[in-house]
Order: structure tokens, then C-alpha cells, then sequence
């Protein structure tokens, strides 16, 4: 699968769990929606990510389904040559 794709799948879900999990936090804590907005949705995102991240680097590949792919992108990393002298 393209390393584009892959990436941006990786991106989005985690943005759209953390956004379920804010939304389900305000109905629980009674919040109003600018404080899930500005504040909620980008830590619950990010702890989303985070989360199932570290489970699928030293738990087991298989978490990275919740972050909408099985495994993270891989990228090359080009040979840059020394300008000669």
C-alpha cells in the first residue's frame, strides 16, 4: 500500500477516535462544546495515538489496526552524496 495512504489512514483515525472519545467525555462531564473543541478533541487524540502506538511497538503489531492500518508507514531515507571538493 502507498506510504501517502497509509499515512493519512494513520492520521484520521486517531483523529476521529479521539473526537468519539471527547464527544462521549461531554456528555459524561457536563462540558460545553468549545472546551471539547479546543481542548478535549486534541488531548483525547493525542492520548488515543499514543496509546495504542506503545501497544504496537512493545505489545503486539496487531494494535495497529486501531490506528487503521496494521503497521506505520515505511520510509526510505535518501543517500545524500558529499559535494566533491
Amino acid at each position: 500500500m502507498n506510504n501517502l495512504f497509509t499515512s493519512l489512514v494513520r492520521t484520521g483515525v486517531p483523529a476521529a477516535g479521539g473526537w468519539l472519545v471527547a464527544v462521549a467525555l461531554r456528555h459524561g462531564l457536563a462540558l460545553d462544546a468549545a472546551a471539547v473543541t479546543g481542548v478535549l478533541t486534541p488531548v483525547a487524540t493525542f492520548a488515543y495515538y499514543g496509546v495504542f502506538r506503545l501497544a504496537e511497538e512493545h505489545l503486539s503489531p496487531r494494535y495497529g489496526w486501531l490506528l487503521g492500518y496494521s503497521r506505520p508507514p515505511k520510509y526510505e531515507t535518501p543517500r545524500l552524496a558529499l559535494p566533491p571538493n
